[in-house]
């Protein structure tokens, strides 16, 4: 019966969605569409209230938004309330991972490995320039492509990989895990000030600056170092609730 109904389901989905797409109304044939009337173009050239100023590398200050980077400046600005959900989910995700690995009386993995020289030299020598490749890259991002979420996964990686290779580092990762707290903390705070100061929650509610500039873009550099911390603490979490054996 199961079967049936995710069948009939199926079937249903793929009659709208053919529909949907055959219906020339709503969509225009492929090459057709006009980027002037789409909302990504005001994404693109910082107009969305109205503005008609060119932006300009380096010269254009006190835009809406200023990231130089189009796609920070829709995931962290104008799409700022997708991105803080996403940030929720994997909080959940790392959530369900610790409630379920924990309730269970069984023995989840034996992680008896001890590390040889080779792999603790070279672990502790590529620690660093991963982990500084992921700041850099969350830092960076309202610049290049890049921000909080690929550099949270780099800092991870770099975690994780000190974390196979030094015993003792096992022990203190439950530490690191504070971070994820803080940082989530730290970014529904920011968006209280934005609310009380600017009438909106995530509100930028700092000066842009000049666009191109590494301080700039007002709290959007700070929202994502945070973001970077948050992932990748949870992240680090996550690996390490499912190789970290129970007592029983």
């Amino acid at each position: 019966m199961k079967n049936f109904l995710a069948l009939v389901l199926a079937l249903g989905l793929g009659v709208m969605i053919y529909l949907t797409l055959n219906n020339n109304s709503l969509f225009n044939d492929y090459g057709d569409a006009v980027i002037e009337d789409r909302v990504s173009n005001e994404y693109i050239d910082r107009s969305v209230d109205g503005n008609t100023e060119e932006v300009i590398f380096g010269e254009s200050e006190g835009l809406e938004s200023g990231p130089a980077n189009t796609v920070t400046a829709i995931v962290a600005d104008y799409r700022r309330f997708d991105t803080l959900a996403e940030v929720t989910v994997l909080f959940v995700s790392s959530l369900g991972v610790a409630l379920l690995l924990g309730a269970t009386k069984q023995k989840r993995y034996n992680f008896d490995f001890h590390p040889n020289f080779m792999l603790r030299t070279g672990s502790r020598a590529l620690f660093g320039i991963i982990l500084m490749t992921g700041i850099y890259i969350a830092i960076h991002g309202h610049l290049t492509p890049g921000g909080g979420f690929p550099g949270g996964a780099m800092i991870a990686s770099s975690m994780l990989l000190l974390y196979l290779a030094d015993d003792q580092f096992r022990a203190k990762i439950k530490g690191f895990k504070m971070l994820e707290s803080i940082a989530g903390s730290l970014y529904v705070l920011i968006g209280i000030v934005g609310l009380l100061a600017a009438s909106y929650f995530l509100e930028n509610f700092l000066d842009t600056g000049v666009i191109g500039n590494l301080f700039s873009a007002g709290i959007i550099p700070i929202v994502y170092v945070l973001i970077g911390l948050k992932v990748g603490s949870e992240v680090s979490g996550i690996v390490d609730n499912f190789l970290t054996e129970e007592a029983v």
